[in-house]
Parts: structure tokens; C-alpha cells; sequence
């Protein structure tokens, strides 16, 4: 399925912007008057009759609006501390958009070794997962922020879980399976540290704060590996429930 991406659908026309643009027109070779497919980025698709077959600045005339599209029934934000390693993180990124995940929240924890993130590059991946896997909606992406910040300023009204090392504290944890099943309609906030883990001063403030301690089973993953089990957790909790 050929989809592409308008930062503008208003008035009844999807206009595409010059990326978008050259690859509908030079690349594709779609002409005026055939029907493309489009979505918005916040989770509409369109059926559209190209009406300006611009290479730089592609129009298309609005037919049908199917709202929702590849939407998932559940509303996931994931604060996760990015990897030494930018690509990691970025990995993690676009898998989660092929599952489904609506905020990527990158945080600097004190024990992080990376506290800058490429946002401009990081968007593309995100807008190219989106279409390569048919989710109408790409995920916001917020400027960094401490874990400490992320912890006070989280949705008091989501399903709030942390998963961490610390063995000692094994007894408290929850599977994130056993967490998820009393999820019901609540939007869920995941939370994952960096390579160091969380320090016990953000673990208590997180634990204070009404976030709850789960575990992602016995085996120790590396930071974007575990980020992206929790989003796969949330999916396939979806997908039997």
C-alpha cells in the first residue's frame, strides 16, 4: 500500500510537502486525477484525487476521511533513557511505532551516560515507521527531560510502571504481564533507565510517586531491549483482551 504523509490536510485538500512530493510524483510517476492514499500524522487516513502533480508541491482533493486508521486500543507513553549508542535508541523508536505507542519520552537519568538526542532525526524515523507500518498517527517526541521531572510531571490518572535491577527489590515486582491486566481503559506510562540503571533516589521518587515495580521477565536486556518488550507487553495485552 503506497501512503504518503501531508503536514497539511485542511479545506478539503492534502497538500504534501517537497519530500513527499518527489517521491509521488518523480518516483511513483502518479499524474493528476489518480487516487492516492494519504494520512495526516494524527491518525487519519485519506482517499485522495491528485489535483496538482507538482514534484515540489504535490495537492490531492480530499474523497473519503477514514479516521482512527491502524489505531491500537490503548494510549502508551514510554519515558526512556537513551542508549550510548544513538542508534540503539533509535532502533527502539521505530520498532515501537511498528507496534504502537503514542509519546517517546527521552530522559536523562543519573546515571545516563547520553543526554542529548537528535529530535529532527529522530521524527523522520518515526514518520517513516508510521508509514512502513500503517499507523495513522506518528508519536510525539518530547524535548529531554530528567527522569526526576518525567516521574513528577507524569499522568497521575495512567497505569504508572518501572522496571529496574535492583535484585534486592526483586519481591515487590510485578510481571508487566500481572500489571497490565488491571490496566483497563487508563492510559499507561512505562518507564526504563539507562545502561546504569536508575539510581535508588529516582527509584524512590518513582515508587512515591505511584509508580508501581515490574519486571520483564528473568533474562537481562539491555535498555532499548527492554523499552521495546514493555511496548510488545502493551500490544499483545491489546491484542487477548
Amino acid at each position: 500500500m503506497e501512503i504518503f504523509y501531508s503536514y497539511d490536510c485542511s479545506g478539503g485538500v492534502c497538500r504534501l510537502d517537497e519530500t513527499e512530493s518527489a517521491h509521488c510524483v518523480r518516483v511513483l510517476r502518479h499524474r493528476e486525477g489518480e487516487e492516492i492514499q494519504v494520512f495526516d500524522g494524527s491518525g487519519n487516513l485519506y482517499r485522495c484525487r491528485l489535483t496538482d502533480a507538482s514534484p515540489k508541491a504535490a495537492q490531492a482533493l480530499v474523497l473519503e476521511q477514514i479516521p482512527d486508521w491502524g489505531a491500537v486500543p490503548y494510549r502508551l507513553t514510554m519515558g526512556v533513557c537513551p542508549t550510548k549508542n544513538a542508534d540503539r535508541f533509535e532502533w527502539f523508536a521505530e520498532k515501537a511505532v511498528e507496534f504502537g505507542v503514542d509519546r517517546i519520552a527521552p530522559l536523562a537519568g543519573d546515571h545516563s551516560e547520553r543526554r542529548t538526542v537528535n529530535l529532527q532525526r529522530l521524527r523522520k524515523i518515526l514518520l517513516s515507521a508510521a508509514k512502513q507500518s500503517l499507523k495513522g498517527r506518528v508519536p510525539e517526541v518530547d524535548e529531554i527531560c530528567t527522569v526526576k521531572e518525567f516521574i513528577r510531571n507524569a499522568n497521575p490518572e495512567s497505569l504508572r510502571l518501572i522496571a529496574y535491577c535492583f535484585e534486592e527489590e526483586d519481591a515487590r515486582k510485578l510481571s508487566i504481564n500481572e500489571a497490565l491486566s488491571s490496566a483497563g481503559n487508563v492510559p499507561i506510562t512505562i518507564l526504563i533507565g539507562p545502561e546504569g540503571d536508575f539510581s535508588r533516589e529516582e527509584l524512590q521518587l518513582a515508587l512515591s510517586n505511584g509508580f508501581l515495580p515490574v519486571h520483564l521477565g528473568q533474562s537481562r536486556l539491555r535498555t532499548e531491549t527492554a523499552a521495546l518488550a514493555a511496548v510488545a507487553a502493551v500490544y499483545l495485552n491489546s491484542q487477548c483482551s
